[in-house]
C-alpha cells in the first residue's frame, strides 16, 4: 500500500460522517451536471432578459421607474432569490422520494456506519454550497447588466446559499413522509408556484391591496427576495434585515430537525 493510500484513508477516517454524503451528492452531480447546466445557468439568463428587457421596456415606457430603478434592475435580485428556491424545491422532492421508495440509494447508505442524520447534513450542506456557485454566477450576470449598484453585492451567493438551505430542510422533512409523487404536483401548484408570483418579485408588496400585503410578507420566498434586493442595491435598515435573515434561518433549522428525526422513522423502522 502506497503512502498516499494511508494518509487518504487516514484523513477520510477522520472526517465526519455526513461529509461522506456530501462527497457522493458532488460525486453525483459530476456525472449529472450537463443536464442541469441549462436550467442553472441559461434559462436565468433568458427569463432575466424576457423579463428585465422585454417586459421592462414596457413598464418603463408606461410607468417610469420602480422604487427608483428600471425594472431591470429590479426584477433582477428577485430572479436570483427565485433561481435559488427553484433549485432547491427540484433537487429536495422527487430525488428524496426515489432515494428513499424507487431507487433505494437511501437504505443502502444507512447499512454502512452513516445515520440518516448524515443523510440530511449530507445533502443540505451539498445544495449550499452548489447554490453559492451558482448564486455567485449569477449575480456575475446580473452585474454585468447593471443590476447591482452597492459593494454589499458581495453577499448575494451567501442569501442565495441561504435560501437554498432554509427551502432545501423542510422539504427534505416532506418527502421523507410522502408515499407518491401526486403530493409534490400538489405543492408545486399550490404552493411554489404562487411563492413565485406573488413574492414581490416582480412588483413591489406596495401594489399590493392592504389587506394582502401581510400575506405576501409571511411568504418565506418574499424574505429572500428583500434581502437579495437590500444586497444588490444596499439599501435596507438592520432591523427588517434581521427579521428576514431570522425567518429563513429558522426555517433551516426547524426542517432540517424535522428532516433528521422523519428520515430516521422512514429507514430504520
Amino acid at each position: 500500500m502506497s503512502i498516499v493510500t494511508v494518509t487518504s484513508s487516514v484523513s477520510t477516517r477522520h472526517r465526519p460522517a455526513w461529509f461522506r454524503a456530501l462527497t457522493y451528492e458532488a460525486a453525483f452531480y459530476s456525472k449529472t451536471w450537463r443536464a442541469s447546466v441549462i436550467s442553472s445557468f441559461l434559462f436565468p439568463i433568458l427569463y432575466l432578459s424576457a423579463m428585465g428587457i422585454g417586459v421592462g421596456h414596457l413598464v418603463n415606457a408606461h410607468t417610469g421607474l420602480v422604487e427608483g430603478h428600471t425594472y431591470l434592475h429590479f426584477v433582477a435580485p428577485g430572479l436570483l432569490a427565485i433561481t435559488a428556491m427553484q433549485l432547491s424545491v427540484g433537487e429536495c422532492m422527487w430525488p428524496i422520494l426515489a432515494a428513499i421508495k424507487w431507487v433505494r440509494t437511501y437504505h443502502a447508505a444507512v447499512a454502512t456506519p452513516l445515520e440518516p442524520g448524515d443523510l440530511v447534513t449530507g445533502k443540505v450542506s451539498w445544495l449550499g454550497a452548489r447554490l453559492f456557485v451558482t448564486t455567485a454566477v449569477y449575480a456575475v450576470i446580473i452585474a454585468c447588466f447593471g443590476a447591482t449598484s452597492s459593494w454589499t453585492a458581495i453577499f448575494l451567493p451567501f442569501i442565495g446559499a441561504l435560501i437554498a438551505v432554509a427551502f432545501a430542510a423542510p422539504l427534505i422533512a416532506f418527502s421523507s413522509r410522502v408515499e407518491s409523487d401526486v403530493t409534490f404536483t400538489m405543492l408545486f401548484r399550490f404552493v411554489v408556484v404562487p411563492m413565485l408570483l406573488f413574492s414581490a418579485t416582480f412588483y413591489p408588496v406596495s401594489q399590493y391591496p392592504v389587506g394582502l400585503r401581510w400575506i405576501v410578507q409571511l411568504m418565506p420566498l418574499y424574505h429572500g427576495v428583500a434581502l437579495c434586493r437590500s444586497a444588490a442595491f444596499g439599501t435596507g435598515s438592520p432591523g427588517p434585515l434581521l427579521a428576514h435573515v431570522s425567518v429563513l434561518v429558522a426555517m433551516a433549522i426547524v426542517g432540517y430537525v424535522v428532516a433528521r428525526r422523519n428520515l430516521r422513522r422512514r429507514l430504520v423502522s
